[in-house]
């Protein structure tokens, strides 16, 4: 039953939050009409949709952790049992912001659209706050060492380039 909540509860966050902040805003802003790309070159409209296209695999492989392993959802009012620190987890801290980054990110490109930008330096000033002053001092009161050991060996923003082995979740 708990799985199947969480499951559920996953989904919904889904759709409400990255959903909401990396599909809704942009479409308000862009409403999805092309402008001359940056900087008069299309190969940037190509590469929007290679960042749009690798920020989403990082995001729901996370959000399927959360629900499946971590027990719960990524939402604060009801979070996971267990530390989630597989799947892309192993290279990043928070995979489901920077996957929802790219995909902002990648949406200003192929738009060619300067307030997307803007938006996104928002919305990564709003996430850093949250992660810094909630999230962090959260999971560090909740799963204690288990996080502070993966904290040490995980970049918060910055992927590693190799997998860290944490060995006590293989």
């Amino acid at each position: 039953m708990r799985r199947a909540f969480a499951i559920l509860g996953t989904f919904v966050f889904l759709l409400l939050a990255p959903g909401f902040v990396a599909g809704v805003v942009p479409w308000w802003i862009t409403r999805w009409q092309f402008r001359t790309p940056f900087p008069g070159s299309s190969a940037f409209r190509i590469l929007g949709v290679a960042l749009i296209l690798l920020g989403i695999p990082p995001l729901l492989d996370s959000f399927a952790r959360f629900a499946w392993q971590g027990l719960g959802t990524p939402a604060p009012l009801f979070p996971t049992r267990h530390l989630v620190v597989t799947g892309f987890y192993r290279y990043v801290r928070n995979p489901m912001y920077v996957g929802v980054a790219a995909v902002i990110f990648g949406q200003g490109l192929l738009f060619g659209n300067l307030e997307v930008f803007e938006y996104l330096v928002c919305v990564l000033i709003a996430v850093h706050a949250f992660v810094v002053w909630y999230e962090e001092p959260k999971l560090t009161a909740t799963f204690g060492d288990e996080y502070r050991r993966f904290r040490e060996n995980v970049p918060r923003w910055i992927p590693r380039f190799t997998p860290w082995a944490n060995h006590d979740n293989e």
